[in-house]
């Protein structure tokens, strides 16, 4: 049986965000101003029948997919909306799914640091994934499941805050988002994030 653990819409990736899909995935490069779609499915491995559905529907190009043992990973962009959303009908329609039956984020850990010290600044950029966490800077960090979704949240805290995006994990169990910026970005950016996860619908996962 496939589960539908994350479908998520993004109708403008923001710059930032569209840089990191593009230097951590081996796909197509998007570019900011791009319609995405995210889609995470279980079992991993039919990840494939999904981004054969997807190519062949519509004008859109895949920038990452991943198949792990458990969870698989899709996302596909273009600069036409229409096509996006047509591509992600195509996936529901191969998976015998619609929206309704995705799975519904839950926020598992949010946290605000104040004033990060240099050394911790350090630590967080030995193994962050876009860019430099400075010293003095707030630093937010949000967790979520399932894991994909950490994309949603992280390109509205971009498109609703002056931040920088550090870190962004969002394949595996968890996804986790790392943003730093002045006290007032970073709660800004914070309640845009979470009100995001919050507003998706979905069932309810069982995995707590």
């Amino acid at each position: 049986m496939t589960d539908l653990r994350t479908f998520i819409y993004i109708d403008r990736l923001q710059p930032q965000f569209a840089a990191y899909v593009g230097a951590n995935a081996r796909g197509y490069i998007p570019v900011p101003g791009m319609a995405a779609t995210f889609v995470e499915i279980t079992p991993g491995v039919l990840i494939n029948e999904v981004i054969d559905a997807t190519v062949k529907s519509a004008n859109v190009q895949p920038g990452l997919m991943v198949v792990e043992r458990v969870f698989g990973v899709l996302e596909f962009h273009s600069m036409a909306q229409a096509d996006v959303k047509h591509a992600g009908d195509a996936v529901l329609k191969t998976l015998g799914k619609n929206i309704k039956d995705r799975v519904k984020p839950q926020i598992l850990s949010s946290q605000i640091i104040r004033k990060v010290n240099p050394y911790h600044a350090q630590m967080v950029n030995i193994s962050r994934l876009a860019s430099m966490l400075l010293p003095g800077q707030d630093l937010y960090i949000l967790e979520i499941q399932p894991a994909a979704y950490i994309a949603l949240a992280a390109n509205e805290a971009e498109k609703n805050s002056k931040v920088t995006l550090v870190d962004c994990r969002l394949v595996g169990a968890v996804g986790r988002l790392y943003l730093s910026g002045k006290q007032s970005d970073i709660e800004g950016a914070a309640s845009a994030a979470e009100s995001a996860i919050r507003r998706v619908s979905g069932i309810e996962s069982a995995t707590k």
